[in-house]
């Protein structure tokens, strides 16, 4: 499967990716509807997006979350019923909604951020099985 990977030597921290990835999905630049998130802490930078692990699939009651031929985690819209268990279990908080918002989304590894990153700090790379978690703490 192929899974977004970033590489924290390379990012400045610019947001371009998030921008880039709301425009994409939502139409509009927005970091909060972004399906990557950058974060600036006292302790640098930090990147939270989905690794692919698949624990939110289980705690969906209506079996919106499932796996693609590829390997990916994906929502269905159709099916979801925006009661947001996903987002409450993931386990590496990179289930994300929005204000106004009915439904989750996530990472689906789609690459638009990678082409846009000015420092090449996004790569896409293939992978047998999804990355360790990359981000736990959880930021409301």
């Amino acid at each position: 499967m192929k899974v977004l990977v970033w590489d924290k030597t390379k990012c400045i921290g610019c947001g371009i990716c998030e921008n880039v990835c709301s425009q994409t999905w939502f139409k509009e630049e927005n970091r909060e509807k972004s399906r990557i998130k950058i974060i600036t802490s006292e302790s640098g930078l930090d990147c939270n997006v989905c690794n692919q692990c698949g624990e939110c699939i289980d705690v969906c009651p209506v079996e919106a979350l499932n796996r693609d031929a590829q390997g990916i985690v994906r929502l269905d819209a159709n099916a979801c019923v925006g009661c947001m268990s996903c987002v409450g279990f993931c386990p590496s908080a990179s289930m994300f909604f929005a204000p106004k918002e009915p439904i989750p989304f996530k990472c689906i590894s789609c690459g638009v951020c990678v082409k846009s990153c000015p420092t090449g700090a996004l790569t896409l790379e293939e992978r047998p099985e999804p990355l360790e978690r990359v981000f736990y703490r959880r930021h409301f």
